[in-house]
């Protein structure tokens, strides 16, 4: 078959691995300045050359599917030739084209463990943190775990550093339970986020199987109702972090019993307690907002940008605004260059962990305005170090604050009610140390380690 690969960012570094060169004829992307260039020795196109190319599908290798479905019908694609990399199962996956399993801490793959825990990837990401510190919680309770994951990544060394196998299936991509045999030894699998729905469409029912989602409907766009239809509840659980994942899956089963678990955040804080005071005199100390995560369309930076522009100087200048998180997306232009001189915003792209808290440690507000988010670590974090949270109505941890008592709420993309909020903060018409204390008070019971664990243990009693 010959291939149009639609997409050369994340995704297709992941998924470009299924593919043979000599089978792509081009790669196409809507990124201007990709296009002309050569990625893997492969040309990059415009969408609108593809009539230039003799092609059998065109893959989309990226999660935004109905945007560039769109865009290639309009171009004239037809639409039985437009595939997603949830389709490569069905589209190109055979026995012979399988990959080596690499195995961390074991002697070999085979080797009898307790449990099973199936990442999409082994970032420092939300998800992939999730389901460490749920190793973390069964290994204290004296059960054998293994990590397993799509893809390697930094988190393998922590989880080496602790002393966790960890087992490296790049075939887990495309492949389904039934096909990945060396799964079949555990006496239960815990499967991580929306990406496993291919997999666990087909699958021995014998072992116990719970799978965890994370995801927001927006992740679903490559999905398949045939292939949802085909996952069944006997003997799998189905775990939520909270309502928006939860909704998420019931747009394609609404039959399916869903469960709570809300993921546990270390405290980083450990006995020491933040005791900020702030001075009623508001012209001699800026009020910290922090805005933390990947700049793209879903989580909203430019909803906040707009608010923050929209503030009178005098009052904007009482202020601080820092946007930490990947800065060289297409939207994180766009933002830097609109922010323009604006001197109280800053933006410091990617940085490390500990800088996270050191940041959080030091931060007034955090804001999250996203247009979806099903329940953002960072927010949890932030109400762990007593910094209470601006959040929109469509974020999942919406669900946990009392607004005005533990946090603040603003309906989703309404930039004149949150720049109204970002002003009555700044002018001290909030009690935001008793905020942060109530804060605190949210993390320790839903977002703890020990709640958690407790959460986690019912369910696995449950399952087993």
């Amino acid at each position: 078959m010959k291939f149009l690969l639609f997409g050369t960012g994340d995704y297709y570094n992941r998924y470009r691995i299924w593919f043979d060169r000599k089978d792509i004829a081009a790669l196409i992307d809507n990124a201007e300045e990709k296009q002309g260039q050569y990625i893997d020795g492969i040309r990059v196109i415009p969408p609108k050359d593809i009539s230039r190319y003799e092609y059998d599908a065109v893959v989309i290798l990226s999660f935004y599917v109905q945007t560039m479905k769109t865009q290639l019908i309009d171009l004239g694609v037809e639409g039985n030739r437009i595939y997603h990399f949830f389709d490569l199962h069905d589209l190109i996956y055979h026995p012979g084209i399988r990959r080596k399993i690499n195995c961390y801490g074991l002697q070999d793959c085979s080797e009898s463990v307790k449990f099973l825990l199936l990442s999409n990837d082994l970032t420092l990401g939300g998800p992939a943190l999730a389901l460490y510190h749920a190793a973390q919680v069964l290994i204290k309770r004296g059960y054998q775990v293994v990590y397993g994951s799509m893809l390697d990544g930094p988190l393998r060394k922590i989880l080496a550093g602790e002393g966790i196998p960890v087992i490296v299936d790049e075939n887990l991509m495309i492949q389904t339970m039934d096909e990945a045999q060396w799964v079949r030894k555990y006496s239960l699998i815990i499967c991580n986020t929306m990406n496993f729905h291919v997999f666990l469409s087909e699958r021995d029912k014998r072992i116990p199987v719970a799978w965890w989602l994370h995801d927001a409907l927006f992740f679903y766009d490559g999905v398949r109702q045939e292939v949802m239809d085909k996952l069944t509840q006997d003997n799998m659980a189905v775990w939520s972090v909270g309502p928006i994942p939860e909704r998420a899956v019931k747009a394609f089963r609404p039959d399916f019993y869903v469960e709570d678990l809300i993921y546990g955040v270390t405290d980083q804080t450990e006995e020491e307690r933040r005791s900020k005071e702030y001075l009623t005199d508001h012209t001699e100390i800026k009020i910290r907002f922090i805005i933390i995560g990947y700049i793209e369309y879903r989580k909203g930076q430019d909803i906040l940008l707009e608010a923050i522009k929209r503030l009178e100087p005098d009052i904007r200048q009482k202020a601080e605004f820092i946007f930490v998180g990947q800065n060289t997306s297409l939207l994180a232009k766009d933002l830097i260059e609109s922010a323009g001189e604006i001197s109280e915003i800053m933006f410091t792209g990617p940085v490390d962990r500990s800088k996270i808290n050191s940041l959080l440690g030091r931060a007034d507000m955090l804001v999250c305005p996203s247009r979806e988010d099903p329940m953002p670590t960072v927010a949890a974090e932030a109400m762990m170090h007593k910094v209470p949270c601006l959040v929109s109505d469509t974020t999942g941890t919406v669900k946990y604050i009392r607004d005005g008592i533990d946090g603040l709420i603003f309906q989703s993309e309404n930039t004149g009610q949150l720049k109204e909020i970002l002003e009555r903060c700044i002018q001290g018409e909030f009690d935001l140390v008793q905020m942060g204390r109530n804060a605190r008070n949210v993390y320790e019971e839903y977002f703890s380690m020990e709640a958690f664990e407790n959460r986690l243990m019912e369910l696995i009693a449950n399952q087993i």
